[in-house]
């Protein structure tokens, strides 16, 4: 018992670091992992926010940055240097607009999506291009500013007026590990990181959903918990006492209740999980589905295997399919439930890739890092459906048209959220921040918001 109770509370130990009262200790100190999870619960939210056009974001990030010329961008006339094999582009459902030959469900849904043809911000380093693309920023002076969803999880979260049981801000699965996506905010901010794999069954979620454990196991850990809480017993009417009792309860509400059965998508139609894929990547967007159905402001899905250096085309083949079905039958699924509307979904990378070939060796037909133009797509949330912002030149390698930095397409996103792009956020070791950044020669060029599709 001593050994199990400990690995359940050392589960959430990374989101454990944050400043506590000592009623949150003693909840967060009783009710182990689950209770790290809310104990923030306990404290009175602020004033809700003036009601956004969007509700929640699901940001499909694709780690280690797709090539915008076999997804979104395609040069067909560019010759074999820039499309090598995949140079047969197909048309969409809107007219004028067409997609990568192996993106063929993504092009019967472009009515739902924007491309964005011009995104740029001219670095090549996985690290430095991710903490541009995710918080707006340029890097190097001494801030760490939090990215996006840490943002969300600060205007949108507990101190909202959200009272979901789920963090406000999930990772599916794993974090990237580039940066801390918190920020100066602190941990208290960090995204909750599932673990585990939602194609697998039970899908192992950190804290919530054990290997092993079943539910009547988990009850009588409870019920000896219980037996033991000789102090509770006798002084039942401390207000110390019964905050504790409700972080309990709580606790429990989200291991054993309709809470985290959110993670459970074997509730879910085999039809429907056959269409998403029945891969990590497609059940990550199904589990994604779910956690906005349930009001979770900000979901990642760190979709990684884009870094492709070397044979590239072959990783396209196995990659670009498995991304169509689960993509694709996302918007489908969120449009038919009535979700998209309030639903922002942002599909992109760091960087583009390379659009001229390395057929040399060691490369051997690979795409290298590429941050001049590349492409990013958003959906839904008060975002247009089939448009484009933007055109890179005739092979891909510059923009032609109406440049987007990473700061427009986030203020952008902010102001559908309804959140002030010009509001503080509060920094512990000195006067507070803008939560976007704002034209200066310190900070990164600003092309404008996406008001032509917002």
């Amino acid at each position: 018992m001593n050994v199990e109770r400990s690995t359940l509370n050392a589960n959430l130990a990374s989101i454990a670091h944050r400043r506590l009262t000592r009623r949150q200790t003693l909840v967060r100190g009783l009710c182990g992992t689950a209770g790290l999870l809310l104990a923030d619960r306990l404290c009175p939210p602020a004033k809700a926010a003036p009601t956004p056009k969007a509700k929640s974001v699901i940001q499909i990030w694709m780690w280690g940055g797709p090539a915008h010329l076999d997804t979104f961008d395609p040069k067909p006339e560019a010759g074999n240097d820039y499309c090598g094999p995949l140079n047969k582009p197909i048309p969409t459902n809107v007219d004028g607009i067409v997609i990568g030959e192996l993106l063929p469900l993504l092009a019967q849904q472009a009515d739902k999506y924007s491309i964005i043809r011009s995104m740029t911000h001219g670095n090549n380093g996985h690290e430095t291009a991710s903490y541009m693309v995710q918080t707006g920023r340029k890097s190097g002076d001494g801030q760490v500013y939090p990215a996006v969803g840490a943002v969300v999880a600060l205007f949108k979260g507990y101190e909202a007026g959200y009272t979901g049981l789920i963090p406000p801000y999930i990772v599916l699965t794993r974090p990237q590990g580039r940066f801390s996506e918190a920020g100066f905010l602190g941990s208290r901010y960090k995204p909750f990181a599932t673990g585990g794999d939602p194609a697998r069954t039970p899908f192992v979620v950190e804290g919530v959903v054990a290997q092993g454990i079943t539910e009547q196991r988990q009850k009588d850990r409870r019920d000896l918990m219980h037996r033991l809480n000789t102090l509770g017993q006798a002084v039942p009417d401390d207000p110390q006492i019964a905050a504790l009792n409700q972080g309990e309860k709580q606790a429990y509400d989200l291991i054993l209740g309709d809470a985290g059965k959110v993670f459970d998508v074997s509730q879910e139609k085999d039809e429907l999980k056959d269409r998403y894929g029945r891969t990590t990547f497609g059940q990550s967007c199904l589990v994604a589905r779910r956690l906005v159905e349930r009001g979770v402001p900000y979901v990642t899905i760190n979709y990684s295997g884009w870094d492709t250096h070397k044979e590239h085309f072959q990783a396209m083949r196995r990659k670009l399919p498995e991304m169509d079905k689960g993509f694709a039958t996302l918007l489908q699924d969120l449009s038919e439930r009535g979700l998209l509307d309030s639903t922002i979904v942002w599909w992109g990378g760091e960087f583009g890739r390379t659009p001229k070939v390395q057929w040399e060796a060691p490369w051997n037909g690979g795409r290298n890092h590429f941050g001049k133009v590349f492409s990013t797509v958003v959906a839904g949330g008060g975002f247009k459906g089939g448009r484009v912002v933007g055109a890179s030149d005739a092979t891909g390698e510059q923009v032609k048209d109406r440049p987007v930095y990473p700061v427009d397409l986030i203020a952008s996103m902010y102001e559908l959220l309804g959140i002030d792009p010009d509001a503080p956020l509060p920094h512990p070791q000195g006067p507070s921040q803008n939560v976007r950044a704002t034209a200066s020669a310190d900070e990164m060029p600003m092309g404008g918001r996406l008001k032509e599709i917002m």
